[in-house]
């Protein structure tokens, strides 16, 4: 018979009520430890459950279709609504009379106003933005909004600035458009062309002939050609001629100066708003014109114009007797891809902002005479202190597109991206990949300085490599170069958005920084309070730069100035989503095309919006930027919406502004959030 266990050993067989009780809640200090945002439990809710959605669910909530159109099918739709009679000639939308356009039957539009007006959907609520504003609307028939025009013959008046001008478009096009400070800097410099020139004119009667590959010429030195050669728009980079150029040293030419071109005509300040945008159709009278007539880019010198710029080169004065910005202390709105659009940078500035920068744009884009990436350089004429920003690979690439810029743009400093961490922009040699090549950093910022009389600010990254930093190798001599400012963002390229930004590396760069150059700190600013921590009396960082903060709250700008955490309603956010759909109407149109690109571009915002936590929800005050949301519902249905993360929802917001959406529409995020990147990736 089996000996018994011990009555002391034996197993409980039922466990106590005691010990069948749940585990306490935790904390709100173990939440934040745990970057999980400490929501009130009187908000929480469980997780909605969403079932695997049908396809005309699929359709509904903006999900994107699985199947793949042909080339066959692109074109065959293509044609088709080219002959719809929804395409109405604009010259006809605008007058409402079918003999309005100039071309008769030859145009490419429709005529049919009846036919068109049958199929035109329903005019959305609320009223015209331009009747608003008092007049008259470009758009006419094709207004969404059609029902509210008024009898107003007042023009449209347009406050946007930095058009791409027809002319110098087509001068881009064919390659003859001059870059004579740029390429006199090159060469200077002892910079390698890395473009392909061809000669665009000859001396005497005899012209080169741009179908000739043999009249093509690499300007490598040779005096001969120099002057008669322009960039062509698509070139092949050599990469033998990138590793040389990495190679170049040596000493900068004159010390605490930039190398330039001959002097120049004075500019007018461009950091008084009222006064920039005055006379803002004079702003061509204070182009450039070169001596050489070969050099004129197609364009026609004013009678009374006694500017010149010589292509022999002087010595530039110092840097501080350029154009200074001071950007000590003010609210500084990254450049945002996608999202930082004129409309949304309009709004941050009826929220507080203080300098707005324009989105990036591609430097051989920009010379291939793209329109759609010259409008990532429109300027509103509330944006009292602006820049653009470029990026580019190679020295001669981005000091002409300085120089281009400079010439055709109204701004107040030009920004070079050294930091985009996207990868079709690294595997071309661009942004965060020059942090592997300093000496091309140098070359990039002296040739560029040298060509402008605005001020030239740099971004980086703190590394490429996660661990590797290089910043502060920077700091100490890009002033020399020529910067008057550099931004870093206090994370590597490897990193991405996975972990906090390193605002003691940025601390311990700015510490090395000359006394005149400003250093702008970026990463994780999403309160008055992150604000203060870094920008104060001690501090040697002249400001910070918001990003994912302004996307998220564009009212943060607000809570910097007047120093509190606004516990701002849902219906004071729905006013700031109806403010930036009426200056996307007025700056994308108001007609269906305008309102649907007004809808995406908010889809895309909010997106970045449902990730606000209300300042009343919350245990522990202020959000941090790394907290994730758990699943909570608002104080009222609409603060219960503008919470959701599902498309559907975005969706649902942009009809109470837009009205509902077309039939067949889809939509998916263009942003998403990047996990830590593999070591090989970069």
């Amino acid at each position: 018979m089996a000996a018994t266990a011990p009555a002391d050993v034996l197993p409980d067989p039922c466990p106590t009520a005691a010990d069948s009780s749940p585990p306490p809640p935790p904390t709100p200090e173990e939440l934040v430890a745990r970057a999980v945002a400490p929501v009130k439990a009187a908000f929480l809710r469980p997780p909605p459950v969403r079932d695997t959605p049908t396809n005309e669910e699929s359709r509904a909530s903006g999900a994107v279709p699985l199947e793949k159109k042909s080339k066959r099918q692109f074109r065959r739709e293509r044609k088709q609504e080219q002959e719809s009679v929804s395409r109405l000639c604009v010259a006809v939308g605008k007058t409402g009379k079918a003999d309005a356009c100039k071309y008769g039957a030859s145009c490419r539009f429709s005529h049919d106003v009846d036919a068109y007006l049958a199929q035109k959907p329903a005019d959305l609520e609320g009223m015209c933005p331009f009747t608003v504003l008092e007049q008259s609307c470009q758009y006419g028939l094709t207004c969404r909004f059609f029902g509210t025009h008024k009898d107003n013959h007042a023009p449209s008046e347009n406050h946007e600035i930095n058009p791409l001008s027809k002319d110098i478009q087509k001068l881009l096009w064919k390659t003859k458009y001059k870059f004579p400070r740029a390429s006199a800097q090159i060469k200077h410099l002892g910079l390698k062309e890395v473009m392909k020139i061809k000669a665009n004119a000859t001396t005497d009667d005899k012209r080169a002939d741009h179908d000739n590959p043999d009249v093509s010429c690499e300007m490598n030195g040779d005096d001969k050609t120099e002057s008669l050669c322009s960039p062509p728009v698509n070139v092949e980079h050599d990469s033998s001629l990138c590793e040389e150029m990495d190679n170049l040293g040596g000493e900068p030419l004159v010390d605490n100066s930039v190398p330039c071109v001959g002097p120049r005509a004075s500019k007018k300040s461009k950091v008084e708003g009222d006064e920039i945008h005055k006379n803002a159709a004079d702003s061509h009278d204070t182009k450039v014109y070169p001596e050489d007539p070969s050099l004129l880019n197609g364009l026609e010198v004013p009678s009374d114009s006694t500017s010149s710029c010589r292509v022999d080169l002087v010595t530039t004065p110092h840097l501080r007797e350029k154009k200074i910005i001071d950007f000590r202390e003010k609210l500084y709105l990254a450049p945002l891809t996608t999202v930082g659009n004129l409309p949304f940078r309009r709004l941050c500035k009826t929220l507080g902002a203080d300098i707005t920068c324009g989105e990036m744009a591609m430097c051989t884009n920009l010379m291939q005479g793209q329109a759609s990436e010259w409008a990532l350089l429109r300027r509103h004429s509330s944006e009292d202190l602006f820049g653009v920003q470029i990026c580019g690979a190679f020295p001669d690439t981005v000091a002409r597109t300085v120089e281009l810029v400079d010439n055709e743009c109204s701004f107040d400093f030009i920004d070079i991206n050294m930091g985009c961490p996207i990868d079709v922009v690294v595997n071309k040699g661009a942004g965060s990949s020059l942090l592997n090549k300093p000496m091309r950093i140098k070359g990039i910022v002296q040739a560029s300085s040298a060509v402008t009389n605005r001020p030239l600010t740099v971004k980086v990254r703190t590394a490429f490599f996660e661990g590797r930093n290089r910043a502060d190798s920077l700091v100490s001599d890009i002033y020399d170069w020529g910067a008057s400012a550099i931004t870093i963002h206090g994370r590597s390229r490897q990193q991405r958005y996975s972990k906090l930004a390193d605002w003691d590396y940025i601390n311990q760069c700015a510490q090395k920084a000359p006394a005149d150059l400003h250093v702008i700190g970026n990463g994780d600013i999403f309160s008055f309070t992150d604000w203060n921590r870094h920008v104060s009396g001690s501090s040697k960082i002249s400001t910070c730069m918001i990003a994912r903060g302004a996307l998220i709250k564009p009212w943060i700008f607000t809570e910097i100035k007047e120093q509190r955490d606004w516990d701002i309603t849902s219906g004071e956010r729905l006013d700031i989503l109806r403010d930036f759909v009426r200056f996307g109407l007025e700056h994308w149109g108001s007609d269906t095309k305008g309102v649907e690109t007004t809808r995406h571009f908010l889809l895309e915002w909010l997106s970045y919006t449902c990730r606000y936590i209300p300042v009343g929800l919350l245990d522990v005050v202020p959000q941090r930027l790394n907290w994730r949301p758990p699943s909570y519902c608002g104080r009222d249905d609409l603060e219960t919406l503008m919470a959701s993360d599902s498309a559907a929802d975005w969706v649902r917001i942009s009809e109470l502004l837009l009205g509902k959406v077309p039939e067949g529409f889809t939509f998916a995020p263009k942003h998403k959030s990047n996990a830590y990147d593999r070591a090989e990736n970069g």
